[in-house]
């Protein structure tokens, strides 16, 4: 058996159905990071662990979440709540977890976009590291997500979870990448002055994930990188082979690498809005007064 976290942030439309995949397993925690709608409510019905803490960024939070919220399993699994666990990778994550030579494993996802598996445009498999032994792996930022940082040797698992990417409707995606856009053009910035390309991954990494990262790295360099990735996706990927679907979700993509682009010229070349620090101040401290509510009242109900 392995424990399973679930990071959550106003996920009612998905939560039910997330915990519901995951009950395989006896210990659940929702991490919830201060949602405003009925996550909290809802997920309080299972009979599971429900803590709030304050979002950071996606490696700050599940470093804390590591740090401060033991598992009861020696093993952990990383769940979304726009992801599902299936029984075929449940079993898969056991029979995984008696291993001695590995301390995490990656799982690839299977991109779920109207009602459509997007298998050739999303560069399947895409591997995340999901599944691993507790104190073993701890997460740093990248851009908008996170990069795992592992103290051991490491594998990949055959089965895969589903992503339901857009199952809170478009205006949800376009609201969240806009907000992914502004990380991605500040890793933009530090990677053209700081960062430089891995040729050796690139060509002869060992694995997916080595010349995935290898190849963005590569791709921040480029010109044209709106078009130039909606033709790599498309065409060379196989996207035109995901029918309807393949082409509204390399349009997607090809919006948010310009959205990129456009906030990277923003940052140059614009001054920066001289923001009130006291109005800003008091919205963060208001949302962590939120969470330390939260966080009192899960403790008295204990």
């Amino acid at each position: 058996m392995f424990s399973i976290y679930i990071l959550t942030y106003n996920e009612e439309l998905d939560i039910a159905a997330c915990i519901e995949s995951a009950m395989l397993s006896d210990d659940i925690i929702v991490v919830d990071s201060c949602s405003s709608d009925r996550t909290v409510e809802i997920a309080s019905r299972y009979p599971i662990r429900v803590i709030q803490h304050a979002f950071e960024s996606h490696g700050r939070q599940r470093t804390w979440m590591l740090e401060s919220i033991p598992p009861k399993h020696e093993w952990v699994y990383i769940l979304e709540a726009d992801e599902r666990m299936t029984p075929e990778l449940f079993a898969e994550c056991e029979e995984a977890s008696q291993s001695p030579d590995y301390i995490g494993y990656y799982v690839a996802e299977r991109v779920m976009f109207m009602n459509r598996w997007i298998r050739y445009s999303t560069q399947y498999p895409r591997y995340q590291m999901r599944l691993f032994r507790h104190g073993k792996v701890w997460f740093t930022d990248y851009g908008h997500t996170e990069r795992e940082v592992c103290e051991g040797a490491t594998s990949f698992l055959k089965e895969t979870y589903p992503h339901y990417t857009c199952s809170k409707g478009l205006s949800r995606w376009i609201d969240k990448h806009n907000r992914y856009s502004t990380d991605e053009a500040q890793e933009t910035l530090y990677q053209l002055e700081e960062g430089k390309v891995n040729w050796q991954d690139l060509f002869f990494g060992k694995s997916e994930v080595e010349k995935r990262r290898a190849l963005k790295d590569l791709s921040l360099r480029l010109p044209a990188r709106p078009l130039l990735r909606f033709v790599y996706m498309y065409f060379f990927l196989g996207g035109c082979l995901d029918g309807r679907a393949g082409i509204a979700w390399c349009t997607l993509q090809a919006f948010y690498e310009y959205l990129i682009l456009l906030k990277v010229w923003e940052m140059k070349y614009l001054p920066k809005p001289n923001l009130d620090a006291t109005v800003i101040l008091a919205q963060e401290s208001t949302q962590q007064l939120q969470c330390e509510d939260s966080e009192t009242t899960q403790a008295d109900a204990a």
